[in-house]
């Protein structure tokens, strides 16, 4: 319950802080905003929901076959409903986990498959974050964006070279962990059982790195068009507001605003998504329409994921759970 009221506690400040910075000229904007341009982005993100199953279905080889593209879709949008509601999306990859279990695939490869998944998306960011260091050389960037892009740079391939250590060095890593957990008190027989799980999910990551070049191909291409088109949502919200600034800026916006989002650990980092980006637009368009557009962002990109994946979750991963604990035999 606690969790719930956080969760509700986080999305109130995040609304408040549009409508603290916009007032009453921002709530003028939102009412002439296009109608059909609100229909059109939420069905942007019913289109990356979409290709996030496909690319699900691809990632899990000839496991794919034990989940139909509804129950692919449903499990993208449970997913995704956890990351939103979670510190730091920490729910995720266990809703994940879950779900994939219940249609017979094993933790090791439903974890090799988040972190496929995972990587794909680096490899994009870092794809894009290479892309905006060229813009850059032809545009000005203040001093505050160019650290930014920087650390979000070098936070990126820090990760990847730490994935890359732990595939390369997996066998000095169990040695050292096992000496950690030894000095921890942790006793040998879980030990084992924790190296055992880590030898496991390696295996099904190398599994899924063996899969066609063809299929790889199409998973990196399915997550440039996932990026591309949610990161598209800003952009459309600012043409709607009669605000022109360039694609490009409005992807390192968001691409900056939803990095400390996560940086603050706060669930879909509500209120720190929405604080970078008003520091970062609202320079180039102003504070009213600065809010608008983020409110829209934010509505369509975070609050539309908590609605409508809410009861998929609940009936994904509730419903079963509330079904065991009903035939439970009373002690």
């Amino acid at each position: 319950m606690k969790r719930w009221l956080w969760l509700a506690a986080a999305i109130a400040v995040a609304v408040l802080i549009p409508l603290w910075l916009g007032g009453a000229d921002m709530l003028g904007r939102l009412q002439r905003f296009p109608p059909l341009l609100w229909l059109a982005m939420f069905a942007m993100i019913g289109l990356c929901w979409c290709i996030n199953a496909l690319r699900l279905r691809l990632l899990l080889g000839a496991l794919a076959d034990r989940l139909t593209l509804r129950r692919c879709l449903g499990t993208v949008m449970a997913t995704e409903f956890a990351i939103c509601a979670s510190p730091g999306g920490s729910g995720g990859p266990l809703t994940l986990l879950a779900l994939l279990g219940r249609f017979g695939v094993r933790p090791a490869r439903a974890s090799a498959v988040f972190a496929m998944d995972q990587l794909s998306d680096l490899a994009f960011f870092l794809c894009a974050l290479a892309g905006i260091f060229f813009y850059a050389l032809f545009h000005h960037l203040n001093h505050g964006l160019q650290w930014l892009l920087t650390l979000s740079a070098l936070l990126m391939l820090g990760a990847a070279a730490l994935g890359l250590a732990l595939v390369r060095w997996h066998r000095q890593v169990i040695r050292c962990n096992g000496q950690v957990l030894r000095r921890l008190g942790v006793g040998a027989a879980k030990r084992r059982r924790w190296a055992r799980k880590l030898l496991r999910f390696l295996e099904a990551f190398a599994d899924t790195c063996k899969l066609p070049r063809p299929v790889l191909a199409k998973v990196f291409l399915l997550t440039c068009l996932h990026w591309g088109v949610r990161y598209s949502v800003l952009y459309l919200a600012l043409r709607g507001l009669g605000a022109d600034v360039e694609w490009a800026w409005t992807f390192l916006i968001q691409m900056l605003s939803l990095s400390a989002g996560q940086f603050s650990l706060l669930p879909g980092g509500a209120g720190a998504a929405e604080l970078t980006s008003a520091a970062l637009l609202a320079p180039m368009v102003g504070k009213a329409s600065a809010a608008a557009a983020i409110l829209i962002w934010r509505v369509v990109t975070y609050y539309f994921y908590l609605i409508a994946g809410g009861p998929v979750f609940a009936t994904m991963v509730g419903g079963p759970l509330l079904r065991r604990l009903k035939h439970r035999p009373t002690p």
